[in-house]
This record gives C-alpha cells, sequence and structure tokens, in this order.
C-alpha cells in the first residue's frame, strides 16, 4: 500500500501539473472508485466539471485538491491506486477508472487494479475535508505536536507499532516505514507505549520523521511495482531498507538474522538482538475493600 511518502511524491506532482488546471470533462469509467459520493457517478462528474483546482494538499494517506469553489477532491490510493498525468492521446491504461479533461491538454487519470481507492467530492472541503478532519497530524507536518503524541503514547498500554499506526494518534506511518523507525530506535514493537520513557519517544518520532523524510527524497519505496508517482515512475528506497522485507538477512547493525513475525494479519521485521522483546508485565487489578 502506497504510504505517506508515496502519497506525498503524487501530491507534489499533482501540484506542478494540475494546480490552475480546469476540468472540462470527467468520465467515469467504473463506479466503484467514487462509490462514496452520495451523488452517484454523474453527480459526481457534474459537480467537478468546470471546476479549478487551486493547491494540492494532503493529510497523512489522503490528498485532496481544493476547488475555486470552496469544495475539493479528495482521494485515497488504496492499494494500488494511481493519479496519472497524460497526454490525451495516451492509450487507455488497462485499469483507468476515472479520466478527468483539463485545459492545458492533458488528462488526469485515476488507475486502480484493486479497486480499493476511491475518489469523493467533498463539500466545502477546500480546507480541510470533513471526511479526514479525525486523522491526526503526520511526524513531516509542520504543525505536528510532539508532545503531545509522546504524552498520549505513554498513557497507553498497547504494544507502541500498534500505536505508530493508529492514524487517530500519528498518520502516515505504514507498515513498512514504521518497523524502519522501530529498528533504528532499537525498540522492539510489542514494547507496551506505557513502559517508554519520553526520550525513547522523541527518538521514534524523530526516527520516522527521518526515514520517510529520506524515503520521500528517493520517491517512494516500490516493493509494489503498482505504486507509481504521476508520471508513472517508481521510487526505490527499497534498497535502503534495513530491517522490513528481509527476513533471514544479517542485520545492518549487529549481524543477527532478521525476523518476521505475524502482526495484525500483516509481517513484521525486526533484529532480536538490537530490538529485544519485552518481558510479560501482570497487571494486577486494584483491589476492592
Amino acid at each position: 500500500m502506497p504510504e505517506l511518502p508515496e502519497v506525498e511524491v503524487v501530491r507534489a506532482g499533482l501540484e506542478r501539473h494540475v494546480v490552475g488546471a480546469t476540468i472540462t470533462s470527467v468520465a467515469v469509467l467504473h463506479p466503484r472508485p467514487v462509490r462514496r459520493d452520495p451523488r452517484g457517478p454523474a453527480g459526481f462528474a457534474a459537480a467537478l466539471t468546470g471546476r479549478t483546482v487551486t493547491a494540492a494538499r494532503r493529510r497523512g494517506k489522503y490528498f485532496w485538491l481544493p476547488l475555486d469553489n470552496g469544495d475539493a477532491l479528495l482521494g485515497h490510493l488504496g492499494m494500488s491506486g494511481q493519479m496519472l498525468v497524460q497526454p490525451p492521446s495516451a492509450p487507455e491504461e488497462r485499469h483507468l477508472r476515472v479520466r478527468f479533461a483539463l485545459d492545458r491538454d492533458v488528462d488526469l487519470r485515476f488507475v486502480d487494479q484493486r479497486m480499493f481507492g476511491g475518489l469523493v467530492v467533498s463539500a466545502g472541503g477546500a480546507d480541510l475535508p470533513e471526511e479526514i478532519a479525525h486523522i491526526a497530524r503526520d511526524p513531516l507536518d509542520p504543525a505536528f505536536d510532539e508532545d503531545e503524541v509522546v504524552r498520549r503514547v505513554r498513557r497507553r498500554t498497547a504494544g507502541v507499532k500498534r500505536l505508530l499506526l493508529d492514524q487517530g494518534l500519528v498518520s502516515g506511518v505504514g507498515n513498512i516505514y514504521a518497523d524502519e523507525a522501530l529498528w533504528r530506535a532499537r525498540i522492539h514493537g510489542d514494547r507496551p507505549g506505557d513502559r517508554l520513557t519520553a526520550g525513547q519517544v522523541r527518538t521514534l518520532l524523530a526516527e520516522a520523521k527521518a526515514v520517510m523524510a529520506s524515503a520521500l527524497a528517493q520517491g517512494g519505496t516500490s516493493f509494489d511495482a503498482l505504486y507509481v508517482n504521476v508520471n508513472g515512475q517508481s521510487g526505490y528506497f527499497d534498497r535502503s531498507l534495513h530491517a522490513y522485507g528481509r527476513e533471514g538477512e544479517p542485520c545492518d547493525r549487529c549481524g543477527t538474522p532478521i525476523r518476521r513475525i505475524v502482526f495484525t494479519n500483516r509481517s513484521s521485521f525486526f533484529c532480536p538482538r538490537c530490538q529485544p522483546a519485552p518481558r510479560r508485565v501482570v497487571r494486577r487489578r486494584p483491589l476492592v475493600h
């Protein structure tokens, strides 16, 4: 699944190629990508036709294009979604779902093989769509409140990797970057939040920010060839990963083979020496007199 750096790469591409353009027509070629829009495919198309894109923004893994009437086109790439800028004469992609014709003689195309992604017109959502107002800011956001996140993590008993993936606590950190940040911080993902010091949480957040910034600089992570930027180019940060996807390979720090365990129906990778598993703590209930 595209994670924060991948979505930021797409947002930046949309900012370069689409901002200032007017949508002259919209063709919904499959209804599923606009299933969450109450207007239906025809209403979705009508709400966007004639509108001008004024910006390209992101919150966590969501992106949106504010429009000149105060509404916004809100999108999520899901597992395999792509936003591509193409000349109108380019052949249609096999999994093309929605095509937006722009007045600068280019198409904006939403391509999605697995169709877990989606688009919706957010009424009045230019500044921040109501649909994603509950999502927390991410570590790359200038307004990210590190002190508040540290406090909230240290009040929770859940494992810290689960907390990293909680979009209501800190957004944009997906499975790959969580494993990488934990490896860099030498923290096991099952360590409960309330058993971490404030310094450890700050270090973990700093490493999450650093690993995502590095991935962003290299164009994202391309384990799935379906992830591409608006020009159809894949990222290549996977060559720089230290933990994720490296089961059995020696740890770059100590040489111990990287281990893989199942984590919420996904894989989690860590070094058993650098990131020792936490000891079990029996939490006793208070006595009732």
